[in-house]
């Protein structure tokens, strides 16, 4: 089963491959963790800045976005994990990336059919998105936001994407 998305050919931010299949988790091999993984014996480290001054020119920030908007929502969830990190947790900017967080991880829910789980984290993550609003990192906020939450009404939709206004 493969999702669909708002804009199948949506152009990409950063020219890093995206990786050989999606992370199901409990249902194919642990990307990190398994020989058989496709990221097997990688280590994430968080980038060494990420500010609202810099985020366009972070490149794990900007693959983060490829891999979120090709349905990549663990492996997206994993690599915003570490910039939010450098961005500091507790920051405007560090909870505005754990929203993106929540919302990959809302959205491999989804997919999977887990919709308790989807829906608890989309409104933690849609709540630390709307704490910022316009266009915050490059993300028209209140349009993700409309996409999210169209996307979780219905098992047979299209998936949210990010369309970075630089």
């Amino acid at each position: 089963m493969e999702p669909q998305f708002i804009d199948p050919a949506i152009s990409r931010y950063t020219d890093r491959p995206l990786p050989e299949y999606r992370h199901l988790p409990f249902r194919n091999a642990h990307p990190f963790l398994d020989e058989e993984g496709h990221s097997y014996g990688e280590k994430l480290s968080p980038p060494k800045s990420f500010t609202l001054e810099n985020w366009q020119s972070c490149n794990d920030y900007l693959y983060s976005i490829d891999l979120f908007n090709y349905g990549f929502w663990w492996e997206a969830h994993e690599r915003l994990k570490q910039v939010c990190i450098a961005a500091g947790r507790e920051s405007e900017t560090g909870q505005f990336v754990q929203g993106l967080i929540q919302i990959a991880a809302a959205l491999l829910k989804h997919f999977l059919r887990e919709e308790q789980g989807a829906m608890t984290l989309a409104e933690l993550g849609l709540g630390n998105l709307q704490k910022t609003g316009g266009i915050y990192l490059g993300i028209d906020v209140a349009t993700l936001v409309v996409q999210v939450e169209d996307c979780l009404k219905s098992a047979d939709t299209e998936y949210p994407q990010i369309h970075l206004k630089k």
